[in-house]
């Protein structure tokens, strides 16, 4: 259906987990729809400040210092009110009473689930994919994961040290939801010993064969790196400890990995993803995220995106394990 005329006011959100690059899809979506002529309203908190009203006007001042920064400006929260058919219809209310025509969402899967709950009942709504996991199938890349997987690479070479001085091994958990995609690029990123992601099964005797063999060749710490799904690091330390002697520490790096400022990858992609956000919704056109495939931006019916798979690499996965020392 054709909202050409009617498009004259867009929000624009940032919902669930943290990703750097957020800023910047806010400041792209900012100025790109005041290019066009186009209000733009800021909303607080998600899908919570929608359905409680938490909305002012953005203009190019509002956002001229934000593209750089980590985290979020317009804040982020979990919203279950927004799962039900009541918080939805409020959500719609609130967008009619601020004269909000279409929304931009920036997010994470559940948030582009509630973009298309949101487009079904006519307000027409564009995701893009934020999230350090990198785990939206639609999407080779999703704002935020670079700078996440540089964050985890910084840290575990700082662990490295501790580890060599003190001859330990070091078995870190990093972030990732149900996926393992940073756990694998940034076990690649480190030279780790081992890597244990959620998609593949492993083998805890070939772990501990493979300490033992560079054990024998001279090598004294090591970097095992296992992702948050599969957890249990603290008990994988000691098991660790026990059958090769080796001194194991268990490090959760936890959500230090959603921080700092995005490095220019993220603040790149994330500004194309926006701006072509903005070229929809201009259009009347809604329903749709906007994603990275081979470095071109394209778009997707949402559900139809929703309902794709994004397989691990089991190449790289195996290749990985050659590379490990």
């Amino acid at each position: 259906m054709d909202r050409l005329c009617k498009i004259k006011t867009i929000g624009v959100l940032t919902s669930g987990g943290d990703s750097p690059g957020m800023n910047a899809a806010v400041y792209a979506v900012t100025q790109a729809a005041l290019g066009r002529g186009m209000r733009v309203m800021g909303i607080r908190r998600g899908y919570a400040g929608l359905i409680g009203g938490d909305i002012f006007e953005l203009d190019s001042l509002a956002v001229s210092g934000i593209i750089h920064k980590g985290g979020t400006f317009l804040n982020t929260a979990r919203c279950p009110e927004f799962k039900s058919e009541d918080g939805i219809r409020r959500a719609v209310e609130v967008c009619r009473q601020f004269g909000i025509d279409g929304v931009v969402v920036v997010g994470g899967d559940g948030s582009l689930r509630g973009a298309a709950d949101l487009s079904a009942r006519g307000v027409p709504c564009v995701g893009l994919p934020g999230t350090i996991d990198n785990d939206i199938a639609a999407s080779d890349y999703s704002i935020g994961y670079d700078t996440a997987l540089n964050t985890v690479m910084r840290m575990v070479d700082k662990l490295r040290d501790t580890s060599m001085s003190h001859d330990r091994c070091s078995v870190v958990e990093v972030m990732g939801r149900k996926t393992g995609w940073l756990t694998l690029e940034a076990g690649f990123a480190v030279g780790a010993t081992y890597i244990i992601l959620p998609e593949f099964e492993y083998d805890f005797d070939d772990l501990v064969a493979r300490m033992n063999k560079f054990l024998e060749e001279g090598k004294k710490h090591f970097i095992v790196m296992v992702a948050e799904s599969v957890g249990g690091v603290v008990e994988l330390a000691q098991r660790i400890e026990a059958r090769t002697g080796v001194e194991s520490r268990a490090t959760i790096l936890g959500h230090v990995q959603r921080g700092g400022s995005p490095c220019a990858r993220d603040r790149v992609a994330a500004s194309r993803l926006g701006y072509h956000a903005v070229s929809l919704l201009s259009r009347g056109v809604g329903d749709r995220v906007v994603v990275l495939q081979k470095d071109e931006v394209r778009d997707y019916d949402i559900r139809e995106a929703l309902g794709m798979t994004k397989k691990m690499d089991r190449f790289m996965y195996d290749m990985a394990s050659v590379l490990s020392c």
